[in-house]
């Protein structure tokens, strides 16, 4: 059976930004580059930004520690396997999305904020708050994860979230509270090489759309990220050397009263070699109330999505994705498992 096809997308369906000028805080810069991201937002969700804070050496340090770790041994993985508050190791066939009928053939290694056990949050047991897990086995890997890699990516945001509430017509910093603690998480991808005997049913990740507000990925150069068009076609989106890739998650499209689309979107890995991404899920606080009624509803506009808190929204997806019973559910991912 086939891989699970795609067209290429288009340079007006995904625009590539260049958010130099935001980022260096250029006089109108805040306003152009927010017409752009509001332009593309509104349309697939999702967009390209050029000049942003991952360096190029950046980059290729974390994808460094990235292959390292992955393609260590299995000993030193399950040794900081995933806890209670969703950091450290998960293997493949692990994660299921919802309306899938296949595990995702992936590992991940997640983390967050790194807050020490006299944090309040910790103290209180409040969901995905608490330290990080890193392997004894990557002595660097911290450094390159979480101070590069990480702290870039959540500068980055922090400057798109000034841009996208300009674009909504309010302040820069409107939302700036709602992130001073944020529940920004980073996530390491490993995909193995997937066979296409596996079939139409089996990816790297089944479809779906991201949890929170922002998720900005960068790819390696092999491919295999698929996004679904209005019109329900899929589109084969590629890496740009330099480049994030940006897309709205569902509490940005919730908190927008539905102007910015949340978009389905998978990963097929049919390039025969190990694919390996990296992503930063820029997320407000916990406790933060996503109303759309704070980000003024234009004229005329009620309510479409009632009030919800940002930490139990995620809690509740994360709940259908990753918490269920794997058994019977499919032995093929997990007999593609790396064994070193």
């Amino acid at each position: 059976m086939p891989y699970a096809k795609a067209r290429p997308v288009t340079a007006e369906e995904i625009p590539i930004i260049d958010v130099g000028p935001l980022m260096a805080e250029q006089p109108g810069a805040l306003e152009s580059t927010a017409e752009a991201i509001m332009g593309a937002s509104q349309g697939l969700g999702f967009y390209y930004i050029r000049n942003h804070a991952v360096t190029t050496e950046i980059r290729e340090q974390a994808f460094a520690a990235s292959r390292a770790f992955f393609l260590g041994s299995v000993e030193a993985k399950r040794a900081i396997a995933t806890n209670d508050i969703n950091r450290g190791w998960m293997g493949i066939g692990e994660a299921l999305m919802t309306g899938a009928t296949r595990t995702d053939l992936k590992e991940l290694f997640s983390w967050g904020l790194e807050l020490g056990p006299d944090d309040p949050e910790v103290q209180a047991g409040t969901p995905f708050r608490g330290p990080n897990q890193w392997p004894q086995s990557s002595p660097t890997m911290r450094s390159a994860i979480y101070d590069g890699f990480y702290a870039a990516g959540c500068r980055t945001g922090a400057a798109l979230l000034r841009a996208v509430c300009v674009g909504l017509g309010l302040k820069p910093d409107a939302l700036a509270s709602c992130f001073e603690k944020p529940m920004a998480r980073g996530q390491l991808i490993y995909y193995p090489p997937q066979p296409a005997d596996m079939g139409e049913e089996q990816f790297g990740v089944s479809a779906h759309t991201d949890f929170g507000c922002l998720t900005m990925v960068c790819q390696d150069d092999l491919g295999g990220l698929q996004v679904r068009s209005r019109d329900g076609e899929w589109l084969a989106v590629p890496p740009v050397e330099g480049t994030l890739l940006v897309n709205v998650g569902d509490l940005l499209a919730r908190w927008s009263n539905g102007r910015f689309a949340s978009t389905l979107h998978r990963v097929v890995n049919s390039s025969g070699k190990e694919r390996f991404s990296m992503a930063v899920f820029y997320d407000p606080a916990y406790h933060t109330v996503i109303d759309p009624r704070d980000l003024g509803l234009p004229p005329g506009d009620e309510p479409r999505f009632e009030a919800t808190v940002a930490g139990e929204h995620q809690l509740a997806r994360f709940n259908q994705v990753f918490a269920h019973d794997l058994k019977g559910i499919d032995k093929a991912a997990a007999a593609h498992a790396p064994t070193s």
